[in-house]
């Protein structure tokens, strides 16, 4: 168990937690280990026992041997006011291991007057020199899935560049 503050993955225990994943013993086998289910959420309880998420575990970016959660580089993207989507993903950097790149979709009428390098230099201002993107694209919509999550791994994957239907 973690200490207020301390953060750490959220394992949850009782009658009612997923007993397992149909045909998938192995998936079943990694998330639910001595009974505990391991939500793969990154969390922090505080003093008077409230939960807070933090990210998910497997977001995690690590950069030059450092931690940097992708949701807390996207608050500060969210504080620009051309900013309508931001989503991080880490990308593999020959230098840090891995590096932070931001896929951002402008709001309506900012298009041609923010451009990556204003966003990168406003998030430097604002984060540790590990934490912010070393890299920003500029693109019409963040892929989600239909319940509206971003689709980190086709980010990480394959970026979805402009839309080509707009030039």
């Amino acid at each position: 168990e973690m200490g207020p503050e301390e953060v750490g993955e959220i394992v949850i225990k009782g009658p009612m937690v997923v007993a397992g994943y149909w045909g998938k013993p192995e998936e079943t086998a990694n998330a639910i280990r001595q009974g505990w289910l391991h939500t793969g959420d990154v969390g922090k309880r505080d003093a008077s026992g409230w939960f807070y998420l933090v990210d998910r575990k497997k977001d995690l970016i690590v950069a030059s041997g450092y931690k940097v959660w992708p949701r807390e580089v996207e608050d500060v993207l969210y504080e620009h006011p051309a900013v309508r989507e931001a989503a991080v993903v880490g990308i593999s950097d020959p230098y840090r291991g891995e590096t932070v790149k931001a896929f951002v979709a402008l709001k309506g009428g900012w298009e041609g007057t923010v451009t990556a390098t204003d966003l990168i230099g406003f998030c430097r201002e604002r984060l540790a020199a590990y934490k912010y993107p070393r890299e920003v694209e500029i693109v019409d919509e963040v892929p989600k899935t239909p319940s509206g999550k971003f689709l980190r791994r086709a980010l990480r994957r394959e970026p979805p560049g402009p839309d080509p239907s707009r030039s």
